[in-house]
């Protein structure tokens, strides 16, 4: 067998990093559950007409195809493709258990998911998000997307990385505004201005006359409101300074100056309004939200979603939602990259009892049951090599601990291997200190 190669764009951690992943994991689940979110998780593949219907997301999806697919099921309808995000799979997954869901209905979702976009630091083919969404029957009130970067903002802040800003905007301020110039097409427009940060401003201009039909004055327009950005809901004087008129606008900048005040009163400086942010999927319809991690703004959004109007409905009923995605992998990759993540250890183990003799492995192996049952982790030592070439083995592994099972009668020892201090223990009383019990993030 040839020496195998690495897959680009498929990351597999190592123990340590992995053992920091499920520790970020932990948090964001635990602060999801404070916010009353229950668990979901939903299928890895979904019908590949279900993934094109919405937004210009074609090129990312991964096709499922079995390598001895009969002709019967070799294509057409049948074909099925890797999700891309969690939230076309559970606006289906909503539609199929309409019945039997409470509503507004409150669920987290933390899945791997495929796109196959080019690999760069900090974007992967494969990675891990963990998203929340809210979905009501016909109507979702306002008020839950001001919730949003509550929950978000919570869920980060009890992680050891840097502070985040999450910036906000409406699209109905946009389209409402592109409307109120007389653009027809303020879809085209909006995905024009959604590339703002990667092509710039004359670029942009450029595209907002091929797709949209913008003059130049309309062109000139739209990059006028882009450029406005307030901590606070002042942006709305911004705006209106603009001489715009459109009932939709007006309606976005009510809302928007929802979130921002919520978050405002909650968390000063987590949001920030900032009318550039349109996000390139069509299925938005209200508050967008794009996440910045300060330090690595360059990389892009950590953490992003919006308000849904039209992406669940069955005949005359509707499910509006909102939602909000954490790129989990996205922001551990960044953060490993830059070494800004470290583990106490390698391993879970706390402790590694010696073996005196195999023989006496027995002995060693009861005392292991006994810490362990206390919630103390703990294994073994492999074999009954001399104490030296034992305690070694714990090193290397970056075990704190080594237990020596008493001799003859006399009392088990435990021995700190950092500090060389050892004492008797009893395996059914002895602990080690909080902060040695696991292994820690920061």
């Amino acid at each position: 067998m040839s020496k195998p190669t690495p897959i680009s764009g498929f990351p597999e951690w190592t123990p340590g990093q992995r053992m920091i992943e499920q520790f970020v994991l932990d948090k964001i689940r635990a602060t999801f559950e404070l916010y009353g979110f229950a668990p979901l998780e939903t299928r890895a593949v979904e019908p590949l007409d279900q993934l094109l219907r919405k937004g210009e997301t074609s090129k990312e999806v991964y096709v499922i195809r079995r390598l001895h697919a009969d002709a019967e099921g070799a294509g057409g309808d049948d074909q099925l493709g890797l999700h891309f995000d969690l939230t076309v799979p559970f606006a289906r997954y909503v539609l199929e258990n309409a019945g039997k869901l409470s509503f507004p209905f409150r669920r987290y979702q933390i899945q791997k998911v495929w796109r196959g976009e080019r690999p760069q630091e900090g974007r992967y083919r494969e990675f891990v998000q963990a998203d929340i969404d809210i979905v009501d029957r016909d109507t979702l009130a306002a008020h839950h997307e001001a919730e949003m970067p509550l929950v978000i903002g919570d869920a980060l802040r009890s992680l050891p990385i840097p502070p985040v800003t999450i910036q906000v905007n409406n699209r109905k301020i946009c389209e409402g505004f592109y409307r109120g110039i007389g653009l027809t097409d303020p879809e085209a427009a909006l995905r024009a201005v959604d590339k703002l940060d990667k092509i710039g401003p004359a670029k942009v201009a450029e595209l907002l006359a091929q797709t949209a039909g913008a003059s130049e004055a309309q062109a000139k327009a739209c990059l006028a409101l882009a450029e406005i950005s307030a901590p606070d809901a002042s942006f709305a004087d911004a705006v209106r300074a603009l001489g715009v008129s459109d009932p939709l606008l007006d309606e976005g900048i009510e809302e928007l100056v929802r979130v921002v005040d919520t978050a405002a009163e909650h968390s000063p400086g987590l949001c920030v309004a900032d009318l550039r942010i349109a996000r390139g999927l069509d299925y938005y319809t209200g508050t967008v939200y794009e996440t910045q991690l300060r330090g690595y703004e360059r990389f892009g959004s950590i953490c992003s979603g919006g308000r849904y109007d039209n992406l669940v409905s069955a005949g005359a009923v509707s499910y509006p939602g909102v939602g909000i995605s954490i790129g989990v992998t996205r922001l551990l990759g960044l953060l490993f990259g830059a070494g800004e993540l470290s583990v106490s250890r390698e391993v879970p183990t706390a402790v590694l009892v010696a073996v005196t003799s195999e023989e006496q492995r027995t002995a060693s192996n009861r005392v292991a049951e006994a810490l362990r049952r206390r919630g103390v982790p703990t294994e073994v030592s492999p074999s009954a090599a001399k104490f030296g070439k034992q305690i070694r083995y714990a090193e290397r592994r970056g075990i704190p601990y080594v237990w020596f099972p008493g001799a003859e009668g006399a009392p088990d020892e435990v021995k700190d291997i950092r500090s060389g201090e050892q004492v008797t223990a009893g395996a059914g009383e002895w602990t080690p200190p909080p902060g040695d019990l696991k292994p820690t993030v920061g």
